[in-house]
């Protein structure tokens, strides 16, 4: 396998990674005003994540810049391309940060924080969503590369699909991550509730968007059937599907559960992968030449060695770290024992 290739699959289990770990507090904020209604419901959703929502963004930071390094002209066209939907989920991200500490030590203002860590989580939920579904679709460029269409084009029905799929498929992440973290009482309740109510809603538009890509997008689904590996990740898909419908089901399967929303997330997160490979960006209503792939975008190949030897360093060393932090963490989270 070439290095091109090696960094494309990088890339993607970085940013894959980023969706399963912030993805779950994502979700739990977009149902912070939902299923918490006292103060101590409410300091339990943010304690649930207080101790991880910084370290699990940092992969989203890992990604981008495992990107800028790998295939600097797809950082460059999606950075300038998608830049008003990625300054608001910057956006986002950081008002979600700073509303969760000023709601620690400002308790006068908390309607506002309130607000603002549900906007903060709501806004990237969305817009991570709506533009995988433009890179699966595929963007106008021109020769160079450059994002030849407007913002408004970004916004169609088959993005604005995926976004809505992405969504739900996280909120149910999130709800996951709330049933595992409450002690029995009405916010775990709630967080069962909504748990099911929102894994059906993405499995129904997980359906319509499985359809929609046969009809829209045949390239990526013929990628997916038609690659040893594509099928690899389709049975992955069906298999933590049923194993998380099972888990639900169960007393004591919280931990299961959430395991299994989370293999989900990997096995969509491959397919998407295996659909567009070797593109990386492909091109829509342009030449299929202007596409961007892992071989017209990526760096020279001594800057693809040197970043896969540090690499291979550093991967593990955050691997080992990230289970520290939850192993450490692990257990139900008490309302008398939150600090956030």
């Amino acid at each position: 396998m070439s290095l091109q290739n090696i960094w494309f699959f990088l890339v993607a289990f970085l940013l894959t990674g980023y969706v399963v770990l912030d993805g779950f507090d994502l979700g739990a904020g977009v149902l912070y005003p939902f299923i918490a209604r006292t103060e101590d419901e409410k300091r339990v959703v943010r304690a649930s994540i207080g101790p991880v929502w910084d370290g699990n963004e940092v992969w989203l930071v890992a990604g981008g810049g495992a990107m800028f390094a790998a295939f600097p002209m797809v950082y460059a066209m999606t950075f300038s391309g998608f830049y008003l939907a990625i300054m608001l989920v910057l956006f986002g991200l950081i008002i979600r940060a700073v509303s969760l500490e000023f709601r620690h030590g400002d308790s006068s203002w908390s309607r506002v924080w309130d607000g603002a860590f549900f906007l903060g989580s709501l806004l990237p939920s969305i817009l991570v969503g709506c533009a995988l579904g433009n890179v699966i679709r595929g963007v106008p460029m021109d020769a160079n590369g450059d994002y030849t269409g407007t913002f408004l084009q970004l916004l169609n029905p088959y993005s604005l699909l995926v976004a809505m799929t992405g969504l739900f498929l996280i909120v149910s992440h999130g709800a996951a991550w709330m049933v595992l973290k409450s002690e029995p009482g009405a916010l775990h309740g709630r967080a069962v509730t909504c748990r099911r109510i929102t894994f059906w809603t993405f499995a129904v538009l997980a359906a319509a968007t499985s359809g929609a890509t046969i009809l829209t997008v045949s390239r990526a689904s013929d990628n997916v059937l038609g690659r040893p590996l594509g099928w690899f990740f389709l049975v992955v898909l069906a298999v933590a599907l049923v194993y998380t419908i099972l888990q639900m089901k169960k007393e004591g399967g919280e931990l299961r559960s959430f395991l299994g929303s989370a293999v989900t997330i990997i096995a969509l997160a491959g397919i998407a992968a295996v659909g567009n490979f070797p593109e990386i960006v492909p091109a829509r209503g342009t030449p299929p030449e202007t596409s961007l792939t892992v071989t017209n975008a990526s760096s020279g190949h001594l800057t693809l060695e040197v970043m896969l030897i540090v690499a291979l360093i550093g991967c593990p060393i955050v691997l080992a770290y990230t289970a520290m932090l939850y192993r450490t963490f692990r257990g139900k989270t008490k309302a008398v024992d939150a600090e956030y």
